[in-house]
């Protein structure tokens, strides 16, 4: 008796006849393309991936090969996403971040996280909350680096690419996490000794109409900080006049030592300055409080390991200053 094996051929379904075979793109060439894409410029995407601009451009080069696609524009000047660029960074972009995320769950578990904290902040909070805490932080955690970038914009930190931000009160997108950082800040009048030498120093908040008053706007060409005093359980509120403005306190703290004017300064930014003499505080029964800084960072359902020692860390090196 014989036995007889029938092969059949596979029975082939509309969704095999109209797969594609995945194209020969390995991950480091994706990485380098998302982090290209995310800067739109290859000298920034090579210094965040530690590589040259040439190496990062024959890399796109090579991606753009095995696609057999074009993904940027480039030109002398500038660097721009084709729309096919486009459509592979916003499907891929969310991918590499939960492969990211899963890593980071990882060390989450050891008893050392690693890896570089990516903190986009005003110079004010960094100088107030981050400086005096930054050597100990280091210390304690010394396989985490610290990249710290300054400016007075509320930047979308997502898109670029930092793993929190600092900002003064919780003016941050629905879907951050803000985390109050130190106390409210309480802002005092001050000025340079030589200032006065000339002038009479101001013994109430009307008599600041007479001087020279350092201003301050929010952000270029944004509104002023309003000069407001606490004075005997009322809020006051007075329109100086001066000769300055700037958009960002050291400015209006270096001009007051200088003896350019009158500032109006968070008390904790200006305290080496007070206690070094080179400025006084004036009308000392008179103060106004602002708001508190946050720290704000993506809602994400585990926090890496490297964002979690931080926060952690920074809140507990500030509580002392919320009580």
């Amino acid at each position: 008796m014989n036995n007889k094996v029938i092969i059949k051929s596979p029975v082939r379904t509309d969704a095999m006849e109209d797969a594609l075979p995945a194209p020969p793109v390995h991950l480091p060439g994706l990485l380098t393309f998302e982090a290209a894409a995310r800067h739109l410029n290859f000298a920034r995407a090579a210094a965040e991936m530690g590589v040259t601009p040439t190496a990062v451009s024959r890399t796109i080069k090579s991606v753009e090969a095995q696609l057999n696609v074009r993904l940027f524009n480039r030109t002398t000047r500038s660097v721009s996403l084709t729309e096919a660029g486009a459509s592979l960074n916003a499907a891929l972009a969310p991918a590499l971040a939960l492969i990211k995320n899963s890593l980071s769950e990882v060390l989450l578990a050891t008893d050392q996280p690693s890896g570089t904290v990516r903190i986009n902040s005003s110079y004010v909070a960094y100088r107030i909350l981050i400086e005096p805490h930054l050597d100990a932080f280091i210390e304690s955690f010394p396989l985490i680096n610290v990249e710290i970038s300054l400016d007075n914009e509320l930047s979308d930190i997502v898109n670029a690419g930092f793993d929190m931000g600092i900002r003064m009160g919780k003016r941050v997108q629905n879907d951050m996490v803000a985390v109050q950082l130190g106390a409210v800040q309480k802002r005092i009048v001050v000025a340079a000794p030589d200032y006065f030498r000339e002038r009479g120093e101001p013994q109430t908040i009307d008599e600041l109409l007479k001087h020279n008053c350092i201003r301050q706007r929010y952000s270029v060409g944004g509104r002023f900080f309003e000069w407001k005093f606490e004075a005997q359980r009322q809020m006051v509120q007075i329109d100086v006049q001066g000769r300055l403005i700037f958009d960002e306190m050291r400015s209006v703290l270096d001009a007051a030592i200088q003896g350019q004017g009158i500032g109006f300064v968070f008390e904790d930014f200006a305290k080496q300055e007070l206690a070094s003499g080179v400025l006084r505080r004036i009308l000392t029964q008179h103060s106004g409080l602002d708001d508190a800084f946050h720290l704000y960072y993506p809602h994400r359902k585990h926090m890496p390991g490297k964002l979690r020692a931080f926060v952690d860390f920074m809140r507990s090196a500030n509580r002392a200053k919320t009580r």
